[in-house]
């Protein structure tokens, strides 16, 4: 019995030492600190073996290209948090407004002034690397945000390529109502501004429960979804060697992404 003024001893021994939980791979992201939604939707989709290490950045809930813009300012602190002894092959900044608004060559920049280990990414990379995938080139968007951003938005799509049949907003102003939607209307969202042209489907907002009905919204469209963490996960674990068919969370993980970029450590 250990009585106080005694000092422990513990007795030698060899612990039986494994690999650990991220023998596959390991995985960093920076999310938003008023984001719902993706944190629960990335360990989801998580396959065994595959470590996943998630760091928030502070952020106004108040959702406009203004306040997106400030996201930069300490991408490369919240890289540098990230698990820098395990060295996550890949570090993603999981924002699809914000990367936009910052633009992904910065987001890269400062992601590997953090973590220069690493192959940075970020959502909008993810989204477009999915879409690509799934030869998808006249889409219909839908979003949670205000017009403004939708408008950035579809012009960064429209620059990559994307001819943007329709992109719709709920007008909705801070993460905590982008997470409270309910998946049931996402959906009926999808669905709605679908149209007969469309190759695909993109549900943009990595703070929306859009991932957990996407399966039932590719059934009843008959075409690809593309979410934003969906992407952003499928795109990262083919980036890490992770080619594992997932079920659940769309087309897009039966398509191995052998053509995928490295994005540029800067």
């Amino acid at each position: 019995m250990f009585q106080s003024g005694q000092i422990v001893q513990s007795k030698p021994r060899s612990p039986l030492m494994g690999k650990g939980t991220a023998h596959r791979a390991s995985l960093g992201f920076i999310l938003m600190s008023t984001d719902l939604a993706c944190e629960a939707d990335i360990f989801a989709m998580a396959p065994v073996g595959v470590g996943v290490h998630v760091t928030r950045l502070k952020t106004d809930d108040y959702t406009t290209n203004e306040t997106l813009a400030r996201h930069i300012d300490h991408m490369a602190d919240a890289a540098g948090r990230l698990q820098p002894d395990m060295k996550p092959e890949v570090v993603a900044y999981c924002c699809t407004s914000g990367s936009i608004v910052c633009r992904e060559e910065n987001v890269f920049r400062e992601i590997s002034k953090g973590a220069p280990y690493t192959q940075p990414m970020c959502i909008v990379t993810g989204v477009i690397d999915a879409l690509h995938e799934i030869g998808a080139k006249q889409i219909v968007v839908g979003t949670p945000y205000l017009d403004d951003i939708n408008t950035s938005e579809a012009e960064y799509l429209l620059a990559a390529g994307f001819d943007i049949l329709d992109i719709q907003g709920l007008q909705l102003e801070t993460g905590a109502e982008f997470g409270q939607v309910e998946p049931s209307y996402w959906k009926e969202f999808a669905l709605e501004i679908d149209q007969p042209e469309a190759d695909a489907i993109f549900l943009s907002c990595s703070g929306i429960r859009s991932l957990e009905v996407v399966d039932e919204i590719e059934q009843a469209a008959g075409k690809p979804v593309i979410t934003s963490n969906q992407a952003l996960m499928w795109s990262c674990l083919r980036r890490a060697g992770i080619m594992d068919e997932l079920e659940g969370f769309g087309q897009i993980f039966k398509h191995a992404g052998q053509d995928l970029k490295p994005t540029a450590r800067i």
